[in-house]
Order: C-alpha cells, then structure tokens, then sequence
C-alpha cells in the first residue's frame, strides 16, 4: 500500500520571508528575493521623513560620510553637488552613492566601526573636516571613533525615520495561520519596533515557528529582547557572518 501522493494541482507554499526595510531600501531586496524563489512580503518599519535646510558648506570638508543609503537620498535632496570622495559604511550605500553621481566613493563593507577604521587608513586628519550625512538617530559614536585619530567629524542631520505604528492586516494574519517563514533585520532599531508591535498585536507567541535573520549580534540581540526581561520566542535567530546584505542573504535556507 502505497502513500497519499501530492496533489499536483495544489503545489506547496513558497517560503515566504518579511522585509522589514524601508520601502525604498525593500524594493530591490524584494525583487532580489523573488528571483531565488522566495515569495518576499514587505512591512517598513521604519519611515523617512526628508529634513528641510540649507545647502551643505563643503568648503572645508575633505570627504563625505555615509552610514546609510537614506543619507544619500537626503544629501542628493538638498544639492546638486557631487565634487567630494565619499566613504560608505557599506556596499549597497556605495551603489546608491555611485548612482547619485558620485564618482569617487569607497565602501567599508561593514558597519560604522569598519568605517571608522578605514576612514583612519585611508584619510588624513590635516586634509579638512569629514561632513556625516545622518539621520535624527545614530547607531555609534562615529565621530568620537575619529576625533581620537585626530579627525574632526561634523554631523548634518538631513532626514529623521519614523517608527511604524502598527502590523499590517497581512502581516499579522500570517503571523496568526504560521504562513510566515522568517523575518530579515536589518538594524537594532527595525528589530525593536517589529518585537514591540508583536507584543501590542499580542502575537509574540506566534514567532515561535519564524525563523530571524540578523545582519549583525547587535541586531540579533535586539530581536531577542521582548520588553525588559523576556525573550522572543524565535524558531531560531541566526546572524550574518558579516554585517552585509550578501553575508545575511547567506543564512536563507534553499528557496521553496
């Protein structure tokens, strides 16, 4: 006696993973996702909200400073100007700088202390100030990293990123019928905005069959932490090996 085979007609799910990214940072990673055979779902939490201002004075900047792509959106909003070497935290903000127009940008591929350090190889102190492009919120003291290599960093807030209020409707119901595979972090601050609208939803419990894909150990601790002593109930939580899209997208089990 043999088995119930499949029905062939009724083909089973696609892994379906959430992107927790901005919509404008999601869009790529979406499709990127979809090509491997993921079905890929979107739940911004943050959003960017662009900051009025003047237009930067570059006249005694050396070079720019990006941590994020968003910076380089909000930078390419206030001017026009393109005449300063970039250094990036990482790749995808390198490529969002080269497509700004930039020609003459560099990329840690890392996080702010990657791009510390090679901002000290690579810059001299005596060359000019370093202008950070940065939103409202930081994550490290980047320009303290510096100051004791005797750079001087200043800081120009050009965007701020709002925190999502609520779960989506979709969201939370493939939370609530397991029809939700795993969750892509990309920063502490996503990880603990997704856990706290869990715990508002009251659907914590649920993650217990999600699995969290964490682009470092501070995001992954974030992810972890359910109000001030819980843990969240992860399928498993698993850290890229390093702190880039590539390493993370690593973790992804075979798509099916």
């Amino acid at each position: 006696m043999t088995g119930k085979q499949p029905d062939p007609t009724f083909p089973p799910r696609r892994t379906r993973l959430l992107v927790t990214r901005p919509a404008k940072d999601a869009e790529p990673l979406v499709r990127r996702l979809e090509a491997l055979g993921f079905d890929a779902v979107v739940e911004p939490m943050l959003s960017m909200v662009w900051l009025d201002g003047p237009e930067p004075d570059l006249s005694d900047v050396q070079a720019l400073l990006f941590t994020s792509a968003n910076g380089v959106r909000a930078y390419a909003k206030r001017t026009n100007r393109r005449d300063r070497p970039v250094q990036a935290v990482g790749d995808a903000t390198a490529r969002a700088a080269r497509a700004a127009g930039f020609e003459q940008v560099d990329s840690a591929s890392g996080d702010v202390y990657a791009l510390a350090d090679r901002v000290r190889r690579l810059l001299d102190p005596s060359a000019g100030t370093l202008l950070h492009v940065a939103g409202s919120k930081v994550a490290g003291d980047l320009g303290g990293m510096l100051a004791s290599s005797g750079f001087t960093l200043r800081r120009s807030v050009m965007y701020d990123a709002v925190p999502a209020l609520t779960l989506s409707d979709d969201t939370a119901t493939y939370l609530r019928t397991s029809a939700l595979d795993g969750v892509l972090f990309f920063s502490p601050r996503t990880a603990v905005s997704f856990v706290r609208l869990l715990a508002e939803a009251g659907l914590v419990d649920c993650c217990r069959t999600v699995d969290a894909f964490c682009l470092s150990p501070a995001v992954a601790e974030a992810a972890r932490t359910y109000g001030d002593e819980g843990v969240t109930p992860w399928r498993s939580v698993r850290v890229a090996a390093r702190p880039e899209q590539d390493s993370l997208l690593d973790l992804l089990p075979v798509a099916g």
